[in-house]
């Protein structure tokens, strides 16, 4: 069964990706998308491309605060703040833009935190942990939105059953999810027994463990939407609130829907539930986060695989060569007392 999920779950990602351009192509057709777009990129001014810019920074900031959680909850005190803001900003640019099936960051963590001491079950748990500091961050958040403002999800009509648009299921569905979120802090508190549902298995971690989970999730979200909110024009934005409800809405689509980097997923369900701003405005704003976000973090995470890499290669040569030394001098020795050996026969046998 397992091996036949690793073949579907990319067949289902890259159907996704196809439906979801051959929609955006529809929704598109027969404009002329580059002089809007070109008049969208320059419209969005310095100040406004800054706090995009520092929103990014928040947002993996807060990504690396997911790792060092973690790293607290396991006991590990030995890898620096440097070192861990690293693995993970190297981890979510990969995972991010080549998609979660592909490369969860299991690989990269383990490659990285091994070097540190770590076990394979204890990266295991890691990226469990941080796996989890992103679901709990979305419930918190989008519970608080469904409730504050249930009428949130009519804006996704078409795409969700009908029964979930309705604002009065969207306000029991964010209470429900607060209410998870709730159960989980209390359960931190308390120490209670594990949770076990269908194989799967929640420990409640320490209550410090568990409140800095509850800043470093929503912190994370609020940074990344807060790049789509500073790269919308103010004359048609809707409000920091809805640009983070539909954004929430739209990345955890794209993350189910297991395409590589969201791609379409995201995008067509953003476009749709901000029908009162330009289609072509708000697909600059998207065009702005996925360089700032999946783009540029791309780059440079593949030059900072590429470092670490020969770093480690050169530290396993200079490993190596010791040892080889040393079995150079042993196989010396060795030939030199064999030759001693054969010269006193000889010398006996005169």
């Amino acid at each position: 069964m397992k091996r036949l999920l690793d073949f579907v779950w990319p067949v289902v990602g890259v159907a996704a990706v196809v439906v979801s351009l051959v929609m955006l192509y529809q929704e598109f057709r027969g404009q002329n998308l580059w002089p809007g777009l070109w008049r969208a990129f320059s419209s969005i001014s310095p100040a406004h491309w800054a706090l995009a810019i520092a929103s990014t920074l928040v947002a993996y900031a807060a990504l690396a605060w997911y790792d060092k959680i973690a790293l607290r909850h396991l006991g590990v005190s030995n890898v620096s703040w440097l070192f861990a803001g690293l693995c993970s900003f190297t981890t979510y640019a990969l995972a991010h833009n080549i998609g979660a099936t592909v490369f969860s960051g299991a690989m990269v963590r383990y490659r990285a935190y091994s070097a540190k001491g770590l076990s394979a079950a204890q990266v295991a748990v890691l990226v469990a942990l941080c796996s989890f500091t992103f679901a709990l961050g979305s419930m918190f958040l989008g519970g608080l939105l469904l409730v504050y403002e249930p009428q949130l999800l009519s804006r996704f009509s078409g795409f969700l059953p009908g029964l979930l648009t309705n604002p009065t299921t969207a306000f029991v569905v964010g209470l429900g999810l607060l209410a998870f979120v709730a159960l989980y802090n209390v359960g931190s508190v308390l120490r209670l027994k594990p949770l076990v549902l269908r194989g799967f298995r929640l420990e409640y971690p320490r209550p410090d463990i568990a409140l800095r989970q509850m800043i470093a999730a929503p912190l994370e979200l609020l940074g990344a939407a807060g790049i789509i909110y500073f790269a919308l024009p103010e004359a048609a934005n809707p409000g920091f609130f809805v640009v983070l409800g539909v954004f929430l809405a739209s990345f955890s689509a794209a993350l189910v829907s297991n395409a590589p980097g969201g791609l379409g997923v995201f995008e067509i369900l953003f476009i749709k539930a901000m029908p009162a701003t330009p289609q072509v405005e708000v697909l600059t704003a998207l065009l702005v986060f996925r360089l700032l976000y999946l783009i540029i973090p791309l780059m440079i995470s593949l030059v900072i695989v590429v470092a670490f890499e020969k770093s480690r290669l050169r530290e396993t040569l200079a490993h190596e060569r010791p040892e080889l030394a040393q079995e150079t001098r042993g196989d010396a020795g060795a030939s030199a007392a064999a030759r001693e050996k054969i010269e006193g026969r000889g010398a006996d046998a005169v």
